[in-house]
């Protein structure tokens, strides 16, 4: 994809959602971080459900620790691999206690050191507690960015190597929210909806899937 084609592709992005988010429910630093923590494997809808309460509850890591980790398992137990998510949870509340003053560090190599805690997470919580220009590579953004030519890669790493290279101001910031959700409601795994998707005409997928009968014309975009 060119430079040109690549930013109309953020522009077309941002005009349709100019302040996109995460749709992880949180109320602070710390909950964001446990809540990316537990989505692991697992729906944003799914870890919000679980931790609706939790989070009412538990606001520091100081009360996650009190909370214990049995405790939490009753919180998040509808979620896929929970056991594990509280254990890692718990550990890394107790180092946030001891070592960073009950504080979330806003430096990559100190998150990446907290159990439970790997490059995506990191990248997640960097770009959206601190606004660091940083792309977090899940499945949605893996696919979108090599089916449509945007950030091709073989690897995770790969793609978020090219994503970071690539994608040009003003759209470091706001391009893993706009992509995650392109790739969760429109550009589907199984059968994405080129009929109403904003950059189609930008994207080297092919054949492009038709509209359901029952659906409306391709999404005109200006």
């Amino acid at each position: 994809m060119k430079k040109a084609d690549i930013f109309e592709f953020y522009r077309r992005l941002a005009d349709a959602n100019p302040s996109p988010e995460t749709e992880l429910a949180y109320g602070n630093v710390y909950q964001l971080l446990v809540a990316v923590v537990c989505s692991a494997q697992s729906t944003d809808v799914g870890v919000n459900k679980a931790t609706r309460q939790l989070f009412a509850e538990v606001k520091t890591p100081a009360q996650m620790v009190q909370l214990g980790e049995a405790g939490l398992k009753e919180h998040i137990k509808t979620i896929g691999l929970f056991n594990g998510k509280a254990k890692n949870v718990i550990a890394l509340s107790e180092i946030l206690v001891r070592d960073h003053g009950g504080e979330v560090p806003a430096d990559r190599d100190a998150l990446e050191a907290l159990p439970g805690v790997g490059r995506k997470t990191a990248n997640v919580v960097m770009n959206t507690a601190f606004g660091a220009e940083t792309f977090a590579v899940d499945t949605h953004i893996f696919r979108v960015g090599n089916r449509t030519g945007l950030a091709p890669g073989k690897t995770v790493l790969a793609v978020e190597k090219a994503l970071d290279k690539r994608t040009p101001h003003p759209f470091r910031i706001g391009a893993h929210h706009w992509l995650i959700l392109h790739g969760r409601y429109i550009c589907k795994a199984r059968t994405p909806e080129c009929w109403r998707c904003p950059v189609a005409d930008l994207c080297r997928f092919k054949p492009k899937t038709a509209a359901p009968k029952n659906k409306s014309a391709p999404i005109q975009v200006d």
